[in-house]
């Protein structure tokens, strides 16, 4: 099983970046699939979340309206595009792979927005 993050960078506030997730090894479309975040000295949180078929999305609050996740079932891949960066944006982001007790993870990637 493979989850491969990229996308990641340095960005100004305000900015732009897609991150898209490579996965591998696994029946990717039976899978929920999530990004999540992890700033420095805080917990791991999960930000987006689609189901397994694509129709459904979940956010936090705090990305809502600005984060949007999509996925690719006949590409095994699941992107998220970020607009109006904030510093607060700042982070390792992850890939998640979830169903039932199957969990996988991407080895993240980070995000720094700076002026």
């Amino acid at each position: 099983v493979q989850l491969v993050e990229s996308g990641g960078g340095l960005v100004q506030p305000g900015g732009s970046l897609r991150l898209s997730c490579a996965a591998s090894g696994f029946t990717f479309n039976t899978y929920v699939m999530s990004w999540y975040r992890q700033a420095a000295g805080k917990g791991r949180e999960r930000i987006a979340l689609i189901s397994s078929t694509g129709d459904s999305q979940y956010y936090v609050t705090s990305v809502k309206g600005r984060f949007t996740i999509s996925r690719d079932n006949a590409k095994n891949t699941v992107d998220l595009q970020m607009n109006s960066l904030k510093p607060d944006d700042t982070a390792v982001y992850y890939c998640n792979a979830k169903r039932g007790f199957d969990d996988y993870w991407g080895q993240g990637t980070q995000v720094t927005v700076s002026s």
